[in-house]
C-alpha cells in the first residue's frame, strides 16, 4: 500500500539538467527518487532514515513518508497514524493518528518531530509529535491548543536547539480563510511543554500585500497567485547561535538570537526590539543552512533554490530544474546532498482555473550545497 518505486541507486538516472541551469550558471540538480504524491516538508534522521510529509494541499491519505533504502515508500511512523477512524468508523483519540502535516524536523537526539497543524476536517488541536527514530517508538507528543494556535494558524515549519530544549514553529496565519495577518513564531520548551506564541503583529511575521507570488515570470506561462502568506521558512544554523525565519511573500530574511527566543523572561516587545533584518529575497518557501552559514530559499514561483552567500549577504539563484515546480521543503542530508520536493501547486485544479494538471510521478531532488551541514537541518 503506497509503494512506488524511486530511481533511487540506479546509474541510469544520470542527472536530469535543464540546459538553462547552465546557462544560469547553477549548478545541477539531480532526480533523486520519485513519489506517487507530491513531496511537502523534507529530512533526514541521524541515522540517514529519509522522513518527508506528503504535501496537505491535496489531503493526503499517507501524512508523512519514509523513503526506503530500496526506494519504496511506506507510511511513517506506521501505517495505523496516517487515518483518523477505526475499523467500525468511528473516530480515534486524536493522539493516535496524523491530521494535517507539511513540517518535519529531525533532531539530534534521534526523533523526529512531526507537525500536526490539526486543521482538516474533523479539526483537532494542533500538536507535535517526537518520534523515536532509533527505537520506532513514541517520544512524546506535545499540545498547542488556543491562544498558542488560533483559528487562522497554518503551522508550516520547525527548528529545533539541542542546545536551549527549545523548538520554534512558523505559523502561516492563512487557515481558514486567514491573509496572514495572524502570522506569528510559537516557542515550545521541548523538556516542559510549555508554549507562547510571539511576534503576531511584528513585520518579521507579516507578509507584504503587494508582493504576490508570481509564476514563471516573464514567460509564456506566467501567472500571478494573490495569496499572502506569513512566517514560512525558518532555519536554526549549525552553531544554534541565530535563528533565521521569514514571512513567504516578503523581501526579506529575518533573524534573532536562539538565546532570546529561548529567554522565557523576555516579552513579546523585547524580543520584536531583537529582530534583525538579515537580507533581501525573492518569495520563498522553505528554508536550509550549511556549515558556512550560506542560506538556501525554495523559489517556490520559480522552479529554482536559491542561496543567500553568508559573506556578502546577497542571494542568487543556485540550482534549477523545469520539474522542479513549486519546490517547498529544503534539507541537508548524508553525502553532503541537500534535498528538496517539488509540489506541483500551480498546476492543481484550485491555482489553475479549474484545470488540475498536477500528476505523479512527483519529484524529490538533490544537489550539493556549496558546503555541508547538519543532517536533518
Amino acid at each position: 500500500m503506497f509503494l512506488i518505486k524511486s530511481k533511487l541507486g540506479l546509474s541510469a538516472i544520470a542527472l536530469l539538467i535543464s540546459a538553462s541551469a547552465f546557462a544560469n550558471d547553477t549548478v545541477p540538480a539531480e532526480v533523486y527518487a520519485q513519489t506517487d504524491g507530491a513531496v511537502g516538508g523534507i529530512t533526514y534522521t541521524q541515522n540517514k532514515r529519509f522522513i518527508f510529509s506528503y504535501h496537505p494541499f491535496y489531503n493526503p491519505k499517507v501524512k508523512v513518508g519514509e523513503l526506503l533504502k530500496s526506494g519504496d515508500v511506506v507510511p511513517f511512523p506506521n501505517a495505523q497514524m496516517q487515518t483518523p477512524y477505526k475499523s467500525d468508523g468511528s473516530l480515534k483519540n486524536p493522539a493516535n493518528y496524523l491530521n494535517w502535516v507539511l513540517g518535519v524536523r529531525a533532531d539530534d537526539r534521534g526523533n523526529v518531530w512531526i507537525l500536526d497543524s490539526g486543521q482538516a476536517q474533523p479539526r483537532i488541536t494542533p500538536k507535535l509529535i517526537a518520534w523515536d527514530a532509533l527505537n520506532n517508538k513514541l517520544n512524546k507528543i506535545i499540545y498547542l491548543p488556543s491562544p498558542i494556535s488560533v483559528a487562522q494558524s497554518q503551522l508550516n515549519d520547525l527548528a529545533i536547539s539541542s542546545k536551549y530544549n527549545t523548538l520554534v514553529i512558523a505559523d502561516e496565519g492563512i487557515a481558514d480563510g486567514g491573509n496572514g495577518k495572524q502570522a506569528a513564531l510559537i516557542i515550545v520548551n521541548t523538556k516542559t511543554g510549555k508554549s507562547r506564541r510571539v511576534l503576531q503583529g511584528h513585520e518579521s511575521a507579516l507578509p507584504d500585500y503587494t508582493m504576490p507570488i508570481m509564476i514563471d515570470e516573464g514567460t509564456d506561462n506566467q501567472k500571478q497567485l494573490n495569496a499572502f502568506i506569513g512566517a514560512d521558512g525558518i532555519v536554526l544554523d549549525n552553531a544554534q547561535q541565530w535563528l533565521y525565519f521569514a514571512p513567504l511573500n516578503k523581501k526579506y530574511v529575518y533573524r534573532i538570537k536562539m538565546a532570546d527566543i529561548a529567554n522565557e523572561q523576555l516579552t513579546d516587545k523585547q524580543l520584536g526590539e531583537r529582530v534583525e533584518q538579515y537580507a533581501q529575497k525573492p518569495v520563498n518557501g522553505g528554508l536550509s543552512i550549511d556549515a558556512d552559514d550560506n542560506l538556501y530559499l525554495t523559489i517556490v514561483g520559480e522552479r529554482t533554490v536559491s542561496v543567500i552567500d553568508a559573506k556578502t549577504r546577497t542571494y542568487r539563484d543556485y540550482t534549477y530544474d523545469k520539474n522542479m515546480i513549486w519546490p517547498d521543503g529544503v534539507s541537508i542530508g548524508p553525502e553532503g546532498y541537500m534535498y528538496t520536493g517539488a509540489a506541483q501547486l500551480p498546476l492543481s485544479a484550485q491555482l489553475n482555473n479549474g484545470n488540475a494538471q498536477n500528476k505523479a510521478p512527483y519529484y524529490i531532488f538533490r544537489f550539493k550545497p556549496l558546503a555541508e551541514g547538519v543532517i536533518g537541518r
